[in-house]
């Protein structure tokens, strides 16, 4: 092995191997891979959301428990959070401190597919996003990383021009010609 220049031996000094701080990088991982996220970006701004939420609430919990604010902002934020599907109900305050990144991921479209049988996994869901397959509501949607609320969840079906819902449709005996035409 050849021998060290100055500017590489400096370095080195200021790198300990063995004392190596490791950060969360397998629970970040089995994240991603849980939930089909392409981007560990996503995840570290989910985490940053949740951070904010839980600011947040800190400041409101700050507050006078008197104080008519206070209580027009926890009823806001819970109800914003229960419509969002984050916390289960919007009654209890104390959810918001348990608002993690997983409980955004649930939210994120491809889940919401495979959680209603739209798909046989989270990347086969997202894969159908990505192509155009997937509408909710009126809207065609493309992005994987869109949040579903709670109101939006039933409205999720197949758009009009996809393959999969005339193979869909065929398989149930309920295909019609003329609804395809167009």
């Amino acid at each position: 092995m050849r021998q060290l220049k100055h500017h590489e031996r400096k370095l080195l000094k200021k790198v300990d191997f063995i004392n190596w701080s490791l950060d969360n990088n397998e629970h970040v991982l089995k994240i991603m891979k849980r939930y089909a996220l392409p981007k560990r970006e996503h995840y570290y701004a989910y985490l940053k959301l949740t951070d904010d939420i839980r600011n947040l609430a800190t400041k409101i919990k700050a507050l006078d428990q008197k104080d008519k604010f206070r209580t027009t902002c926890v009823i806001r934020l819970t109800q914003k959070l229960y419509d969002m599907g984050l916390i289960p109900t919007n009654r209890d305050f104390a959810e918001v401190d348990e608002v993690n990144v997983s409980s955004i991921c649930r939210r994120r479209l491809p889940v919401i597919m495979h959680k209603l049988k739209m798909a046989q996994s989270v990347a086969n869901a997202s894969q159908f996003v990505e192509q155009a397959h997937i509408r909710v509501g009126t809207e065609l949607v493309t992005d994987s990383a869109y949040i579903v609320t709670r109101k939006q969840e039933d409205l999720i079906t197949w758009s009009d021009s996809s393959k999969i819902k005339k193979h869909v449709l065929k398989y149930n005996g309920q295909y019609d010609d003329y609804d395809f035409l167009c």
